[in-house]
């Protein structure tokens, strides 16, 4: 219960105004129709018995009654149209607040989640509900909450009758009830066993359907080995759903016949009730509907309440996922980070990647200074592009400490302390965005064209991207309409351009010519030489 409470908190918080709506909306919309039952009696009396019907003391005659009723049936009407348009706006605002919760979560945990298969199994549950569940979670306590008052007005009804009808009309749901609770649990728990094997067909999809891998896949021949695995892993997860399925399809037929006996005997009774004189037939009309509304109702709430139960446990999640907590963050009295470097020192580093078994650094030590160009060679896996992730904090030394102007990079304010560092990867974002922006990115909160077109010159990019459509303005890559690809060497200087743009004091370069031809190198160097001059501490990273 805990868990649909957070939830609905949640939705109050998205749209508290539609919110509160809904529940005014679903009040008015389960307690007229059982007012128009109500009026029913006395129409149809009033049809049998002499055409005047006395409603609460007022006297109304045949026509007057059926305008009633078909007054309150308008005015049901016009609340659904209301409630449905209510509804249809907050669904879309609360996908738009859940999807804004999970990327803003996302975009601050740290790294070393990205390394754990369990934080990948965490975020897939959360990603694939998100959108439909705490919607539910609203519709399923609207309609409990609808259920509990026509099933309160449905009781009265029949208690006029009979109290052993409420009896056989409640009994008759509650193996239905605990046929729902297990499929529950059974659907949850099949589903949570299996995150990693949905997973896979997801990345199968992808790997099928992505232009990144389209080269690739289509080069050799890849398609029809992924095909066959995505098919084998859903035709076993059909498989399984369908036994679960089809073992309770059994169970619940068995629930069907139970409530069709319950519907038999007690019409009979009613009947009997009838012809022997003691009810009217507006009171044999009337109490036959309520106990086939109750009988309804009751499904409708055990529907209600064993989704409730269902999207709590599906809806952990996504609460999940977004309980979780990064670790690395700026100190309480943190430092501002210097606007001119002298010195950049790695001392005595130690440090593996999470679940690892073997350190990638190990008693590492550098020291890199303004005005020179440090050059980190390695062969691959010496660690080199992990200096740069513990430069930046994106992780944590195990042991050591990388230290700025003598300053431990842990003391610094994290955001002043990566927005004082440029870098640029080895595997570099393309941003399917346009020219502009793609470099403005180096330093998005504080754009200036002119630095933009100073970073693409010194680049050596620009003349590249005056060539395209749009210039500037042009966007990159083919995801988009209008969008100009470009070859790898343009997208690395492309990258460069960023990465200058932001005109930090440290720059780091991680294999920054890889793509590029030998004018492009020449022209890389040149600039180096002009960083060099600024006093920039620059650090160059290179395979042997």
């Amino acid at each position: 219960m805990k868990q649909v409470l957070k939830a609905l908190n949640m939705i109050r918080l998205c749209d508290e105004k539609s919110f509160w709506l809904r529940i005014i909306y679903v009040v008015i919309l389960n307690a007229l129709p059982m007012l128009n039952l109500y009026i029913l009696k006395f129409l149809v009396d009033s049809v049998t018995e002499g055409n005047v019907a006395v409603i609460m003391g007022v006297q109304m005659d045949v026509y007057t009654t059926l305008g009633l009723f078909c007054a309150i049936f308008l005015l049901n009407r016009f609340v659904g149209v209301l409630n449905s348009v209510n509804n249809d706006i907050m669904q879309q605002r609360l996908i738009d607040y859940i999807s804004e919760r999970m990327q803003h979560q996302s975009a601050r945990l740290d790294m070393s989640y990205f390394d754990n298969p369990t934080y990948h199994d965490t975020y897939h549950r959360a990603q694939q509900e998100a959108s439909y569940r705490p919607i539910q979670i609203l519709n399923g306590f609207m309609g409990l909450l609808g259920s509990l008052i026509s099933i309160t007005i449905i009781v009265m009804m029949l208690a006029t009758a009979s109290g052993w009808i409420i009896v056989v009309m409640v009994a008759a749901v509650v193996p239905s009830f605990i046929v729902r609770i297990i499929k529950s649990r059974q659907i949850y728990a099949f589903r949570r066993n299996n995150t990693q094997n949905y997973r896979r067909t997801s990345y199968y999809t992808s790997l099928l359907g992505g232009r990144d891998f389209a080269k690739e896949m289509r080069t050799f021949g890849l398609a029809p080995f992924f095909r066959k695995r995505f098919v084998d892993i859903r035709k076993a997860l059909v498989t399984d759903l369908v036994r679960i399925s089809r073992r309770l399809g059994v169970y619940d037929s068995i629930c069907a016949i139970v409530e069709t006996a319950a519907l038999f005997f007690v019409t009979m009774f009613l009947i009997m009730s009838a012809v022997n004189g003691s009810i009217t037939v507006g009171s044999f009309v009337v109490l036959f509907e309520a106990f086939r509304r109750g009988q309804s109702q009751l499904t409708s709430l055990v529907s209600s309440i064993t989704g409730l139960y269902d999207n709590r446990l599906f809806i952990g999640n996504l609460f999940e996922f977004l309980d979780l907590e990064p670790t690395i963050l700026s100190p309480k009295d943190a430092k501002p980070f210097p606007k001119h470097v002298t010195s950049v020192e790695f001392r005595d580093i130690t440090f593996r990647y999470p679940k690892m078994e073997r350190d990638v650094l190990s008693h590492f030590n550098l020291t890199a200074r303004a005005g020179e160009v440090t050059q980190i060679e390695g062969e691959n896996g010496f660690g080199k592009t992990t200096l740069l992730k513990l430069l930046l904090r994106l992780y944590d030394t195990d042991q050591g400490a990388v230290l700025i102007d003598g300053v431990d990079v842990r003391e610094y304010d994290l955001k002043g302390l990566r927005h004082g560092i440029g870098a640029i990867f080895q595997d570099y974002v393309r941003f399917y965005c346009t020219a502009e922006e793609n470099i403005a990115f180096g330093d998005i909160e504080n754009y200036d064209h002119d630095r933009v077109l100073y970073a693409a010159e010194l680049a050596g990019v620009d003349k590249y991207i005056n060539k395209l459509p749009k210039g500037f303005d042009t966007p990159l890559g083919r995801m988009f309409d209008d969008g100009e690809e470009l070859s790898m060497g343009q997208w690395q200087r492309i990258a460069l351009a960023r990465q200058l743009y932001s005109d930090a004091p440290v720059l780091i370069f991680d294999e920054p010519t890889a793509w590029m031809d030998v004018p492009s190198r020449d022209k890389f160097y040149k600039t180096l030489e002009m960083l060099k001059e600024q006093r920039k501490v620059i650090i160059l990273i290179k395979h042997v």
